[in-house]
């Protein structure tokens, strides 16, 4: 923009140049971004929480109870060799008649390669096999052997005992509060996850 000003004591007026800075105005906020700060400020008091000690946030404490959790398990069922993960595998294969990996890895919650490399390691065991998909031979499905549904019947008393040991200063009422506030966490936040789980039941 072009200016008109005056040297001071000179009286005479000259062209100076200079330019406008505009600041750019914010949008307006809609309707759902007016909603989405109300929530935060008033739903659940969340907005008045401390999660400054490590003890108040409950990502440290789910991250902390479930490496106390896998500690117990391979305790407890330290002479079959076989992992949470592992034998997360081979319960589910236990009630189906076969399945394709992707569906393995959703009914846990674990990624694709996780769960390939899961079903490789029970293979090798003679836990599972490996058929050909009727509907697409490129695709290979798993299948629990009897030795498979043998190995877990003998694991789990063991892991039945693990599950008890790791809630055992808790009442019933206690446990019950615990595992329904975990089931309502596990799926309201379940989209969040890099490896969602099936919601069938």
């Amino acid at each position: 923009m072009i200016g008109m000003s005056i040297r001071p004591g000179e009286g005479q007026p000259y062209i100076c140049y200079y330019r406008r800075i505009m600041t750019p105005l914010k949008p307006p906020k809609t309707g759902k971004d007016k909603a989405r700060e109300q929530h935060r400020m008033n739903s659940s008091g969340h907005k008045q929480r401390d999660f400054t000690s490590l003890w108040n946030r409950p990502g440290f404490l789910i991250r902390r109870l479930h490496q106390i959790h896998v500690a117990i398990f391979l305790d407890e069922c330290n002479e079959f060799n076989v992992t949470p993960v592992q034998f997360g595998v081979l319960t589910v294969l236990n009630t189906q008649e076969s399945l394709d990996q992707v569906t393995i890895a959703s009914s846990i919650g674990v990624d694709r390669n996780t769960t390939a490399d899961v079903i490789r390691r029970l293979e090798a065991r003679g836990l599972i096999e490996r058929p050909a998909s009727v509907t697409d031979k490129r695709a290979k499905l798993a299948r629990i052997t009897e030795a498979g549904r043998q190995f877990v019947a003998s694991v789990q008393p063991a892991m039945i005992d693990a599950q008890r040991r790791l809630t055992k200063t808790l009442s019933r009422e206690e446990n019950e509060q615990l595992m329904r506030l975990m089931r309502k966490l596990i799926n309201d936040n379940n989209d969040a996850s890099r490896a969602p789980m099936r919601q069938d039941d």
